[in-house]
């Protein structure tokens, strides 16, 4: 009888120890505490792109579980450097022509995992108020590099101030590509990091979004902005053989959440959203 009370009372006990066990699990889950992912390092150029991994990525992924360090970088090489070599998991600062590039130059196997909305590039003045004050013979500082030309040239194409030859190599393009040049406008292409300066000596300066943000410019303050195909809005950028992991999986799922949207329309007003945040 000793026995069997001692037996009946270990049952007891088991039984109570597993169902303590598992209000334990459960109250973890209801409280939304998450199984330790390990550590993301996500790199990403100073100024916006890393503040939009800080203030609406990073939060998302230590939700999930993960701990997240920020690499910030001041030039575009060594993101895609630290990539390759494994020293990042990820990175945000490039747009797919870029990337598509820089891989192909560095012999480097990288693709997008989303696009997430872009600073755009902005024609800005100190001496006309809109695009229809421009006058005869004015100069415009645009990008000497071909990609962010081709983007400027398409701006002025889309405001009705220039043609551009249809065949044109956006890789090589340069401003004898204008065929009509309706206001005469004089280009001075320029490094694009000076555009933002160019503003006070020119009559006109088209800046890429990521420089007018670094020089503290107000993307609203454009006479216009570019309506950006979704090839030159940034991405999150992994390596290629890194498709198929998880973290991959929960990035993308953190950028298209309501809270991602929600700081990006809080705190990154201008800033142009890709094709599949409209729809």
């Amino acid at each position: 009888m000793n026995k069997l009370k001692l037996f009946l009372f270990s049952c007891l006990m088991i039984a109570l120890v597993a169902a303590c066990s598992n209000s334990s699990e459960e109250a973890a889950q209801d409280s939304g505490q998450a199984d330790d992912k390990g550590t993301l390092t996500i790199g990403a150029t100073s100024g916006p792109y890393s503040d939009m991994v800080t203030k609406a990525i990073q939060p998302g992924l230590e939700e999930q579980g993960y701990t997240v360090d920020v690499i910030e970088f001041n030039d575009y090489i060594q993101p895609n450097t630290a990539l390759g070599n494994g020293s990042i998991d990820a990175n945000l600062f490039q747009h797919k022509i870029y990337m598509e590039n820089f891989a192909e130059g560095n012999n480097l196997d990288l693709s997008e995992v989303v696009v997430v909305p872009t600073a755009p590039m902005g024609i800005y003045s100190n001496k006309f108020d809109s695009m229809d004050e421009i006058e005869d013979g004015a100069e415009i500082a645009v990008p000497n590099d071909p990609t962010n030309l081709a983007r400027a040239l398409l701006m002025l194409e889309e405001a009705g101030l220039i043609t551009v030859n249809e065949e044109a190599n956006p890789l090589t393009i340069s401003e004898r590509d204008v065929e009509e040049n309706v206001k005469n406008l004089n280009f001075s292409p320029i490094e694009a990091a000076q555009l933002p300066r160019a503003v006070d000596s020119v009559d006109l300066s088209a800046v890429p979004g990521n420089f007018a943000l670094a020089a503290q410019m107000d993307l609203l303050d454009a006479l216009q902005l570019e309506t950006m195909p979704d090839d030159y809005r940034n991405r999150v950028v992994v390596n290629t053989s890194d498709l198929e992991e998880r973290f991959v999986e929960d990035i993308k799922a953190v950028v298209e959440s309501d809270a991602f949207e929600q700081v990006i329309d809080e705190e990154f007003q201008g800033f142009g959203k890709p094709e599949w945040m409209l729809n």
